[in-house]
């Protein structure tokens, strides 16, 4: 990491100096009881509001911080090094900050960045829904236009953040009969209480029980004919909600690339710790030649994890196109974050599968990014067409 910070500007190095102190001093030490509770860790919420981390990258002129994607990609970074689940709670926020910066209209942005940037409101992001996940196109939630609202039908799936939200940006057919079926998509900015499982139209079943992410919820959307503004209607036009849900997602893969250094990071940290501490034939395992050989191969896949996930924000950040970048940080990234906190349950030994170490928690956290934000599998095609777009004969 110090190579890394070798690279920032001052204030980059002060602001993610700031995050890992706090992650240290309010986050490590109740992470794994508020874990295994599944509890909702509100005063760590409070502390990210006091941060300004929910105004990140929103800029000044809406009350935001104005802050880089590489510079909260490596806060988000410090964040999953606590606790997965906490980055979990920012991540959704961000992308919809990022997707309203990008696509809505001026009132739009006026109207919600600056609660957006002090966690007034804190958003949610929904496109899967239970019939359909990496298919996108194949969504059936339906908006129909009646008056000045949306009439919205439908269900959405594993939507983080569900419950406690006031907003989700929600993608939603208008044109069902569209050809391609994506031009008949749009996204809607729901409004909704926080807290509230039932609304006019509105249900939230109860959260998803989960093998891991914890803390967080996860939940269903259950519309019937609920009720939507038409202002707001992302961008204020039909048609446009696949890509812009799409450019949404380009800058979460870079978030989950991140996540995935940051747990990678903290089973490292674990593991060189226990190494030392442990003894083996009477001397500590770290010096017997296998641990020493595991170590150096965790070490060296989460700083080259690192290096992809930051190539990947910078170029973001020079207004360059990363779908690609973003996908291979996101495949090569979450990857290793799994095969480095496998190696640490490994080098812990009995004590890695208790409850009493934190490493049993990495180990239940690390599969879901495999999953969120597209599967490995969709990574790689991705990444392969955009390598031949870029490549042709």
């Amino acid at each position: 990491m110090s190579a890394v910070l070798d690279e920032l500007t001052e204030e980059q190095r002060q602001i993610v100096g700031l995050v890992r102190q706090f992650v240290d001093e309010r986050v490590i030490p109740v992470a794994s009881e508020l874990e295994h509770e599944d509890e909702f860790p509100d005063e760590i919420v409070a502390g990210l509001r006091e941060l300004g981390i929910f105004g990140f990258t929103i800029p000044e002129r809406y009350g935001g911080l104005g802050l880089d994607l590489t510079t909260y990609a490596l806060a988000v970074c410090e964040l999953s090094r606590g606790w997965m689940s906490v980055s979990g709670i920012v991540n959704t926020h961000f992308i919809v900050a990022d997707m309203l910066m990008r696509d809505g209209t001026e009132e739009q942005r006026e109207r919600f960045l600056p609660r957006m940037a002090t966690g007034e409101i804190r958003c949610a992001f929904s496109m899967t829904e239970p019939e359909c996940g990496s298919d996108v196109q194949a969504i059936r939630s339906r908006a129909v236009r009646d008056g000045a609202d949306y009439l919205v039908s439908g269900q959405k799936m594993w939507v983080t953040n569900g419950l406690r939200s006031g907003m989700v940006a929600t993608l939603v057919k208008t044109d069902p009969d569209a050809t391609p079926p994506h031009r008949g998509m749009s996204c809607l900015l729901i409004e909704k209480e926080p807290g509230a499982e039932v609304e006019d139209g509105l249900t939230i079943p109860p959260p998803l029980r989960k093998l891991g992410y914890k803390g967080v919820e996860t939940t269903e959307l259950v519309f019937a004919d609920h009720r939507v503004p038409a202002e707001n209607l992302l961008g204020g036009e039909e048609g446009h909600g696949f890509q812009q849900m799409m450019s949404g997602i380009e800058v979460g893969r870079v978030n989950v690339a991140a996540r995935g250094v940051g747990v990678a990071q903290r089973a490292f940290e674990l593991a060189v710790r226990y190494a030392q501490e442990r003894e083996a034939f009477g001397r500590p395992i770290a010096r017997h030649q296998a641990i020493q050989f595991m170590l150096a191969e965790m070490g060296t896949k989460i700083e080259a994890a690192r290096l992809l996930m930051l190539s990947a924000a910078r170029r973001k950040d020079a207004g360059e196109r990363s779908d690609v970048e973003a996908g291979m940080a996101k495949l090569f990234a979450t990857e290793t974050c799994n095969e480095v906190v496998e190696s640490a349950l490994r080098i812990h030994g009995g004590y890695g599968y208790s409850k009493e170490y934190e490493i049993e928690r990495l180990y239940r956290d690390a599969p879901l990014l495999l999953i969120g934000e597209g599967t490995s599998e969709i990574q790689k095609l991705i990444i392969a067409r955009g390598l031949l777009a870029r490549n042709p004969l």
